[in-house]
């Protein structure tokens, strides 16, 4: 081979070769093994803060992206909550709040239409019920409602205690309970967490839209605001 053209050769060879380097400087591989340090667990809880995600942050985002609800970080959850885009709401552009009954989480929307708290809830099993005397069909509505009335603290109702409840229809309440499982358990209200329930009824103003839907049905209450 003349040496004029395997100068070209090797010409060529280094600059593919100085741009692959390149390329991959600007660009880090993620690791894809190996325990998390903890500088990356740190960036992980400020990633999931920043999304909105406030208590059990991991498996509320979990149940968000549809993923195996584990609560535990490893190293594809970090990957996931790195890639991740923030929740978006179903019904942009009001103040309300929205519960999707098929990832079982709660969004609070502000005035500008974006997400600003997202909290695992736990809603109507769907099963029928039968105890203290009554009996029923442990079912949460699908629809557009108002927060009609609320109660600070304890309130007794025919099934047990709720705490500092929020009625958006017939009795039916968005409240604190110390039992908020990743599936549908309740008899029909939306349950928190009960360190979120006082806040979240300070938030919930008399006539604060709440949308609950699922895969088969939404109905936007965008009119109600105009």
């Amino acid at each position: 081979m003349p040496i004029t053209k395997t100068l070209a050769v090797l010409f060529v060879l280094i600059i593919v070769l100085f741009g692959l380097s390149t390329s991959s400087a600007a660009h880090p591989k993620k690791r894809d093994g190996g325990p998390l340090r903890r500088a990356e667990v740190k960036e992980a809880e400020t990633r999931l803060r920043e999304m909105g995600y406030r208590l059990q942050a991991l498996t509320t985002f979990q149940k968000w992206e549809g993923r195996k609800v584990t609560g535990r970080l490893t190293r594809a959850e970090y990957n996931a909550i790195r890639d991740a885009e923030p929740p978006r709401p179903k019904d942009p552009g009001y103040k309300h709040v929205e519960v999707d009954l098929d990832r079982q989480v709660l969004l609070m929307i502000d005035d500008e239409g974006a997400v600003t708290t997202i909290l695992p809830v736990s809603t109507g099993s769907g099963r029928h019920y039968k105890e203290k005397r009554m009996s029923g069909l442990a079912y949460t509505l699908r629809g557009r409602f108002k927060i009609y009335n609320k109660i600070e603290g304890w309130r007794k109702s025919p099934l047990g205690l709720l705490y500092y409840p929020n009625y958006f229809s017939d009795g039916l309440a968005i409240h604190g309970n110390p039992s908020v499982p990743h599936e549908p358990e309740s008899h029909g209200c939306v349950r928190i967490p009960m360190s979120a329930a006082k806040e979240m009824s300070e938030r919930l103003e008399i006539g604060t839209i709440v949308l609950i839907y699922d895969a088969q049905s939404f109905v936007s209450a965008k009119e109600w605001i105009q």
